[in-house]
C-alpha cells in the first residue's frame, strides 16, 4: 500500500493544519517529481477541481522543491509563481532562526510583514514540511 491508499483507506491521518499541508506531506514522499506528485495527493484530498488547482499552496511546495529544499526532490524548474516561491522561502528561513518556537501558519504568515496580503495556505505547505523533518 503506498502514502496514497494509505490516505484513501484513512489509515494516515491529516494534519493538523489542513489539507494543503497534508498534500505537501504526501507529495513530498511520495517520489522525485513534485509536480506530478503534488497534483496526486491533492486529487485524493480534494473533490473540488479549484481546490486541487489551488495555485498559493501548490506554488508554495514547487518553489520550496525548486530551490532544492525538500528531501528526496531534487532541485529544478518547477513553479512560475515568483511571489509564493519567495513567501515560503522566507518562512523556512524565519523557522530556521527561531527554532524554538511552534509557529501556527497564521502567526508564520505575519512573520513574513507582508501588511494587508493575506495567507492562503502558503504556510500550512511550509510548516507540514517542517515539522515533518521533510526540509533540508
Amino acid at each position: 500500500m503506498n502514502n496514497f491508499d494509505e490516505l484513501k483507506s484513512g489509515k494516515i491521518k491529516e494534519i493538523a493544519m489542513n489539507k494543503y499541508g497534508t498534500a505537501a506531506i504526501k507529495a513530498a514522499k511520495e517520489g522525485e517529481n513534485p509536480i506530478e506528485s503534488w497534483e496526486k495527493a491533492t486529487k485524493v484530498l480534494f473533490k473540488s477541481s479549484d481546490s486541487q488547482k489551488k495555485s498559493c499552496p501548490k506554488s508554495a511546495f514547487l518553489g520550496l522543491c525548486e530551490a532544492g529544499l525538500v528531501k528526496d526532490i531534487p532541485k529544478g524548474n518547477y513553479v512560475k509563481s515568483i511571489k509564493n516561491k519567495e513567501y515560503a522561502l522566507k518562512a523556512v528561513e524565519i523557522l530556521r532562526q527561531n527554532t524554538e518556537t511552534t509557529f501556527s501558519p497564521k502567526e508564520l504568515w505575519k512573520k513574513l510583514d507582508l501588511e494587508d496580503k493575506n495567507h492562503n495556505s502558503q504556510m500550512d505547505v511550509v510548516l507540514g514540511l517542517w515539522e515533518n523533518g521533510l526540509i533540508k
